[in-house]
């Protein structure tokens, strides 16, 4: 286990989003101009004026879900939120420990969370990306920049996902638990796990993203012991390719019409509130939902900086200091890079 005159970085990735209106832009250019991301013949030459020419154009579509949400994401006020819950359970757990958030699109950026690290003057560290299910176009991702840019030589651990784990699954169970019981008769309320799509071409190449958020939903609804029908549905599809399926949107006409009327919504690939769930679900879905007929539509919080949520990812990094030292190279499935429609989706 950690060793107490050992101090610990931990670094928690995450995408990032826009903190104003006149971020969204140039957020949206550094998505696309993601070489795990983006990746065509001639990439070098192309991608930056790609980018600028997706990121202008976009920026334009997607301003109204950021003004619904009061005009920027909240994402970093989260992350950071976690970040000091974090550092402050780890210290109460005798560990010695020092947090930093590393965004890949938006400040703070990765090259700033290592200049915090190397002031800090840690002796090991573990990299926590905050994405419950591993896809090479999220955690693959953040952690391909990191390699890129680190190049300290103390002992590294990874955290890869955590969906598994029974900590965290009770950090959300608490969430839908605390839905549930805003519906008159809980057990007649419908759950719809809602998590971010993917283009198909992504899973088809053999991202683990889909069975990964599949084994999420049963392990949940194992774990809580609930009664209630449920169902998967995927959200924030951008583009013309094939995504997975049900949308979120086509989830919502099928309980229409299957007269289902009490419906909770549960954000199951998220651990912070930003506009996939303030602005797509908690508005956006919620205002077609009524439209629809549906008369009561709840959805499950954030898990944010709940303290079932800190001690959870305090356990990851406990378990993280007791495994193995492996060295910090790419985990992103080779060859993996994911179709351009991916960026617009990230949203957040």
């Amino acid at each position: 286990m950690a060793n107490p005159t050992r101090r610990v970085g931990v670094v928690l990735f995450q995408l990032g989003g826009p903190d104003t209106l006149a971020a969204i832009e140039p957020f949206l250019y550094n998505l696309f101009c993601d070489p795990d991301i983006i990746d065509f013949p001639f990439a070098r030459l192309g991608r930056k004026p790609l980018a600028k020419l997706i990121s202008t154009t976009r920026a334009r579509r997607v301003q109204h879900h950021y003004a619904t949400i009061g005009g920027g994401s909240p994402i970093r006020r989260f992350t950071e939120r976690q970040a000091r819950a974090l550092q402050a359970e780890l210290e109460n757990q005798g560990v010695d420990a020092r947090c930093f958030v590393a965004m890949r699109y938006w400040h703070p950026f990765t090259g700033e969370a290592i200049t915090q690290l190397e002031a800090a003057r840690c002796d090991e560290l573990v990299l926590l990306p905050l994405y419950p299910q591993y896809s090479s176009t999220t955690v693959g991702s953040s952690l391909n920049e990191w390699n890129r840019l680190f190049h300290g030589d103390f002992p590294v651990r990874t955290v890869a996902h955590f969906y598994q784990h029974p900590m965290y699954l009770d950090a959300v169970i608490e969430k839908i638990e605390d839905a549930l019981a805003r519906f008159p008769v809980p057990e007649r309320a419908e759950i719809v796990f809602s998590a971010h799509s993917v283009p198909v071409s992504v899973i088809v190449k053999g991202d683990p993203y889909q069975r990964q958020i599949e084994d999420t939903v049963r392990l949940l609804m194992q774990r809580g012991g609930w009664k209630n029908r449920h169902r998967l549905c995927y959200q924030s599809k951008v583009g013309a390719s094939k995504w997975l399926q049900p949308s979120l949107h086509r989830g919502l006409h099928d309980l229409a019409a299957e007269n289902v009327r009490e419906v909770c919504i549960v954000p199951v690939a998220f651990v912070s509130d930003h506009v996939e769930t303030l602005g797509e679900i908690d508005h956006e879905a919620r205002e077609e939902a009524y439209r629809l007929g549906i008369t009561q539509f709840e959805m499950s919080a954030g898990l944010n900086d709940s303290p079932k949520f800190i001690s959870a990812l305090a356990q990851l990094v406990r378990e993280a200091l007791g495994e193995a030292v492996h060295s910090c190279i790419p985990i992103r499935l080779s060859g993996r890079q994911a179709s351009p429609e991916v960026l617009a989706a990230a949203g957040d």
